[in-house]
């Protein structure tokens, strides 16, 4: 059977990610200006409730908040749907040939668009809470390269996953809760007992991405190289993981969607 060549399949795949994002927006009034609103919306809640019930004292608590939330909200929202590409494009599939891993890349692929988006609404944030803005957030596309590659591996294992067990839709849910809580989004790390620090720094690759994120964004400064390093061989190990997990199974789907 005829293979795609590289600019036949990138095609495709922006041909699914731009129907992706029309068919999330369909019929939306506001349409894509809910990329800017929604991390806007869900900041301003989290804020009222962190800054002033439970009263952290981390300066300019409003980026510190929306930075990390962006990317985990990412993570979650693209592994989420990358989980169903293969489950819900099964009569395509049965079909057509087409490479089967291309709906979970479109998947993380249009998250990453509205991450990109979602960039105008932390700028905004900044503006009005009289963020300086540094030369140093020239290297977020660095940070958004190794989150994206992140996602794309656990999307893959996530979307084999849950063609051969469907209750992994159910299981990634509560596990997203529980990691969301794992990682500094809404708290300062200080404030957690050393030993869960080394646990999180070393175990929770979320810890990688937002702190480097964090360091460009708040600190005006490049990421160090053990934070870098840690950001890359995530990426590599999901990826990794991921696509080998992907290309065994994929023969498979047929069978089961």
């Amino acid at each position: 059977m005829k293979r795609m060549n590289f600019q036949q399949h990138m095609g495709l795949l922006g041909e699914l990610v731009t129907r992706d994002l029309k068919l999330k927006y369909r019929r939306s009034v506001l349409g894509y200006f809910w990329s800017l609103l929604n991390p806007l919306m869900t900041m301003f809640v989290m804020y009222i409730v962190f800054s002033n019930i439970f009263r952290f004292d981390i300066p300019n608590y409003p980026v510190y908040l929306i930075s990390g939330q962006m990317i985990f909200n990412y993570m979650s929202a693209a592994t989420s749907q990358a989980m169903y590409s293969i489950v819900g494009n099964g009569a395509l599939l049965k079909k057509t040939y087409v490479p089967k891993a291309i709906f979970a890349e479109s998947k993380i692929t249009s998250g990453l668009v509205e991450f990109l988006f979602s960039l105008l609404a932390m700028f905004v944030v900044m503006m009005i809470s009289g963020a300086s803005f540094h030369w140093h957030m020239l290297f977020i596309p660095v940070v958004a390269l190794e989150l994206y590659v992140f996602c794309m591996g656990l999307g893959l294992f996530l979307a084999t996953a849950t063609v051969f067990f469907r209750d992994v839709q159910y299981v990634y849910n509560v596990f997203l809760t529980v990691w969301m809580y794992c990682t500094p989004i809404f708290y300062p790390f200080d404030m957690l007992p050393p030993n869960l620090q080394l646990i999180f720094k070393c175990f929770n690759p979320m810890y990688s991405y937002i702190t480097q994120f964090r360091d460009l964004i708040l600190n005006g400064q490049i990421p160090g190289y053990a934070l870098l390093g840690s950001g890359v061989i995530w990426s590599l190990i999901s990826l990794l993981i991921g696509s080998l997990i992907f290309k065994r199974k994929q023969h498979k789907f047929i069978l089961y969607i």
